[in-house]
């Protein structure tokens, strides 16, 4: 077809030429060149017009496509000018706002941004439109805020890109209703909140417990057998004279005597009574030594803050010294140490406890370890006093545990 609509034009533009030629010599070539001319341009302006019919019902189908792309989206759309005039509402955002989108088409945006927000968002927008940068995510760090219709306020996510077309520019936003989200994650930290203020109270009754136990053991059990090898004693005086007596009173002497040690070292790790009567330091500087003593680990324990540690709080103190004595247990057992170092005090306003050891170390695999309940339950009330907790490799090539923890510290949330 376009092969012989050039031959056509080729024969009619000779014609035109000949009959220019020959002039009025032959009027009737001149008329006939005249109507062919006209006949041409009559088929090609019907050929134009076509063509352009054709072309709109293309441009309108298209249009239709996109128009029902965008309708059928699940997060809301929203399309609006450089004055921030809504041009594109998606039935999406009709459910979302809960507006007609013929009532929302021509009006400012600001009726879907609470009042406290337009300036900040009027702003952002303004300066995104500077940037050039096509698309970002808004709010990545705070939760941003939208209004319905009915002035009900709900917490969105979003994201907004900018683009240029015949001179204009445009925003688009495209947002999420993340209100039932919100709600679910909300429900959830209360739980969590609710189970960490179990557990912080299980730990402080069962710290009143061994309280009281040690408090048993160290002074009714430790009078008694106080008394029962002062009785012994006695006898032991009296039996000189039988051999076989005197030598059995002798024994019962020597076991009492570990059963009073023995009894004072249960009733140590139960909970040492330096700790409530002397305080952190003296306590923690006791068990250092004690360890050291029990495992042949070279221990060197250093202090500082000048007495600092003096004013700190009862649970954050029982807190300290569980850490101290969960991180020693665990470098007796595990870390194959020939030595280690505590250091213990204040630091800006945070009472520090690092402890460090030159043995195998511990991989991240150990302290994901679900059996690993010593690190997860020092870790437990470290937050929940609303401290910190490091656990990793140290620059010795062992293992380095960091604690941190506010010194007044009593019930905090985390």
């Amino acid at each position: 077809m376009v092969g012989a609509g050039s031959a056509a034009l080729v024969a009619l533009l000779i014609l035109n030429a000949v009959a220019f030629m020959r002039g009025l010599e032959s009027p009737w070539l001149l008329g006939s060149v005249i109507v062919a001319d006209m006949v041409v341009i009559g088929v090609g302006v019907l050929i134009a017009a076509r063509e352009v019919l054709v072309a709109g019902d293309r441009v309108e189908a298209t249009q239709a496509h996109l128009e029902a792309i965008v309708d059928s989206a699940m997060d809301a759309i929203i399309t609006v000018d450089v004055s921030q005039k809504i041009v594109l509402f998606n039935r999406a955002a009709e459910q979302v706002f809960q507006c007609r989108r013929d009532e929302a088409i021509g009006s400012a945006l600001d009726r879907f941004i609470p009042q406290r927000f337009r300036g900040a968002h009027r702003g952002h927008i303004e300066h995104f439109g500077k940037t050039g940068v096509t698309s970002r995510r808004m709010g990545d760090v705070t939760t941003l805020w939208a209004l319905r219709a009915g002035g009900q306020e709900f917490p969105i996510e979003a994201s907004i890109s900018q683009a240029g077309e015949a001179g204009e520019h445009f925003y688009t936003v495209i947002l999420r209703d993340i209100t039932i989200r919100r709600q679910r994650e909300d429900e959830l930290k209360r739980r969590e909140q609710e189970l960490r203020d179990l557990s912080a109270r299980v730990l402080e009754a069962r710290e009143e417990e061994k309280t009281l136990i040690a408090r048993e053991l160290h002074d009714e059990l430790g009078q008694l057998l106080t008394a029962l090898k002062m009785d012994v004693s006695w006898l032991r005086e009296r039996v000189v004279a039988d051999a076989e007596l005197s030598k059995k009173a002798v024994e019962m002497n020597a076991m009492l005597d570990e059963t009073v040690s023995a009894t004072r070292r249960i009733s140590a790790n139960l909970r040492p009574l330096m700790l409530d009567d002397l305080g952190l330091a003296d306590a923690a500087a006791w068990l250092v030594e004690e360890f050291g003593k029990r495992s042949s680990i070279r221990c060197t324990y250093k202090e500082f803050g000048d007495g600092a540690l003096d004013n700190v709080s009862k649970p954050v103190a029982t807190t300290m010294y569980r850490a101290l004595q969960e991180s020693l247990t665990n470098i007796g057992r595990h870390s194959a140490a020939k030595n280690a170092w505590v250091m213990l005090g204040v630091e800006g306003n945070m009472v520090s406890l690092e402890v460090e050891d030159d043995g195998r170390g511990i991989s991240p695999e150990d302290i994901a370890k679900a059996r690993s309940l010593g690190l997860k339950g020092m870790r437990e009330r470290i937050t929940y006093l609303g401290g910190s907790f490091e656990v990793g490799r140290a620059a010795r090539g062992g293992t380095r545990v960091h604690v941190k923890v506010p010194p007044g510290a009593a019930a905090v949330h985390a």
